[in-house]
């Protein structure tokens, strides 16, 4: 099969023959339909984070399953799914608890360098997040996919997978947005735009959007923001001013120091901000201290809390009904020869979302 190879930080990613074994007890083969590119890859391929090498990336897709394994029940040839990196064993004290997306069981969430799924020149070659989505196949455990209904367009069910499903349930599950809150959003890329419509959908009276690009704040609305806001060195003054003391929740989409900082600054007494973005490995975070004797929190976000068998199909309602613009976060359609066209696209900025669409 073909798959863009990943071989160090700044450097092209490479369109190679790579092999892909044939699916052990418990797992599943799915043909790749779309892949969507998502800064979380970006991260690593601009060495922001570690990862061996060389690998292939891509964790945000959707295919269809053409083989399984012994022991598979959940799935069949011919069925569409959403991956998600979520992988959950179904048994740990994380799952039984209800924190499925923390699952720590190395049996089905293998560590970097430990899957043994596929091979590039007879050699052992790295599966990212225990997916590998830039590739015409991924081998994947049978608790990392969900049953989609064949109706769902490929393309948008892909972002389900990890943008959507991120930023929504960040504000529905992680801080657990209230009906009539006031909310602020900082980055309105794929993720915050998912923010945007799930604290909408939480009930939010005001969403309040913030970036530097005019145009994603166009698209915020469209998503649920009720305002909008151009980020500059006065914002939080702005939304406190705005808001006459504060937002109740927070989220941050990016991933950076200033904005982690400037996400708990705009909260208001007991309230809550959420750092849904990837911070660089290293950064430190700086908040003044008399700020908490207030009530005010501050809490990490890991893939939106989420329960993904259970929120994706439900997000898939969301689109059928209207009320989750999925179309409108797709940017471009790529093929997987022009990976680092989209990836340039990504840095660069101004795009929610391109994807890779496989041919079928």
């Amino acid at each position: 099969m073909k798959a863009a190879v990943f071989h160090a930080p700044n450097q092209p990613l490479t369109i190679e023959d790579v092999e892909i074994d044939n699916p052990g007890p418990r797992e599943v083969l799915v043909r790749t339909s779309v892949a969507g590119l998502c800064h979380s890859d970006l991260h690593f391929i601009e060495g922001k984070y570690p990862t061996p090498v060389p690998i292939v990336l891509g964790h945000e897709s959707s295919g269809i399953v053409e083989k399984v394994g012994r022991d598979v029940t959940y799935v069949k040839p011919g069925d569409h799914v959403i991956t998600c990196l979520s992988v959950f064993c179904g048994h740990c004290e994380f799952c039984l608890t209800g924190h499925m997306s923390i699952c720590q069981n190395p049996e089905v969430k293998m560590l970097p360098g430990k899957a043994k799924r596929l091979r590039w020149k007879g050699e052992h070659l790295n599966q990212f997040t225990n997916l590998s989505s830039f590739a015409e196949q991924m081998l994947v455990h049978e608790h990392a996919v969900v049953k989609i209904t064949p109706d769902m367009p490929m393309d948008l069910a892909a972002l389900i997978g990890c943008g959507v499903i991120t930023g929504y349930g960040a504000a529905v599950h992680t801080a657990k947005v209230e009906p009539g809150s006031t909310v602020a959003v900082v980055g309105c890329g794929g993720i915050g735009l998912a923010a945007v419509n799930g604290a909408k959908i939480a009930g939010a009276a005001r969403v309040i959007a913030i970036d530097k690009d005019p145009a994603k704040l166009d698209l915020a609305r469209a998503f649920g923001a009720t305002e909008g806001v151009i980020a500059g060195e006065d914002t939080a003054k702005k939304i406190m001013e705005m808001t006459q003391g504060g937002v109740h929740y927070s989220f941050e989409c990016i991933g950076l120091k200033q904005t982690t900082e400037l996400c708990f600054q705009m909260l208001r007494p007991g309230g809550t901000a959420t750092i849904i973005g990837m911070i660089p490995v290293g950064t430190k975070i700086e908040l003044h201290g008399p700020d908490f004797l207030r009530e005010r929190r501050i809490q990490g976000s890991m893939m939106g809390s989420n329960r993904f068998r259970i929120d994706m199909p439900r997000l898939i309602e969301f689109f059928q009904q209207g009320r989750l613009p999925l179309s409108q976060l797709v940017s471009g359609r790529l093929k997987l020869s022009q990976i680092n066209e989209g990836f340039a696209a990504l840095q660069k900025g101004g795009v929610a979302r391109n994807v890779i669409v496989f041919d079928q």
